[in-house]
């Protein structure tokens, strides 16, 4: 299978969990599909939804940690704003394998008509590489770092959240395809035994470069 594979990487990254409105923000040890296709729109200049392309990813991070962000709390007719203090996690120097099956995002990632973004407006992210790229079909591979459709005979084990693939580009926005994910965190490296990868006995795309699994959606 010909596609285009993007390189991302990035300083901080984090991935709201819907249902935290307020309070301490944990963030999703990998990224939504919603978030994946915000990149391509970003990339392309337009809306990209699952009905435009394929897509597939494998993304790591190489730590965790909380920071204290600074909010504005609207309240009261006129509006008055507090400032308010909340504990955010975030991940650190995240890493993305992202996989598209239009070609043509060889070059909207070589230049992309927004900036690039791994979660709140401030975690930018820089492509390291974005070109052709061929998958190859394999069994009992290695996946993870990745999300999954929910599903007893899919034989993958994760975290267990509803999410949306994408979102509308109306105000206000509303969350589309939301459906039930397993979301799988993963270290290749070897480093962090509790993060191994999953062996995948069922056929599945298989970038050869990388060993390890690519799970299409779309």
């Amino acid at each position: 299978m010909k596609v285009a594979r993007i390189y991302i990487r990035g300083w901080t990254a984090s991935f709201r969990y819907p249902a935290f409105i307020s309070g301490f923000q944990p963030t999703l040890p990998v990224p939504p599909l919603s978030t994946i296709y915000g990149l391509l729109s970003a990339a392309k200049g337009e809306m990209v939804t699952p009905s435009d392309a394929r897509v597939g990813f494998v993304f790591q991070s190489h730590g965790k940690t909380v920071d204290l962000e600074a909010i504005y709390e609207l309240h009261g007719t006129p509006l008055h704003a507090n400032t308010n203090v909340v504990k955010r996690e975030l991940l650190y120097e995240p890493e993305l394998f992202l996989y598209v099956d239009n070609l043509d995002f060889v070059d909207h990632f070589r230049q992309p008509h927004y900036p690039l973004l791994l979660g709140r407006s401030t975690e930018l992210a820089v492509v390291v590489k974005s070109e052709p790229f061929e998958l190859e079909e394999r069994s009992n591979v290695r996946i993870g770092g990745s999300i999954f459709p929910f599903s007893a005979e899919s034989g993958v084990t994760g975290v267990l959240q509803s999410l949306p693939t994408h979102f509308t580009d109306e105000i206000p926005r509303r969350a589309i395809g939301t459906r039930p994910f397993c979301l799988v965190e993963t270290d290749f490296s070897g480093k962090m035994k509790n993060k191994r990868p999953l062996l995948y006995g069922r056929t599945i795309h298989y970038d050869a470069e990388n060993d390890w699994g690519v799970y299409m959606h779309g």
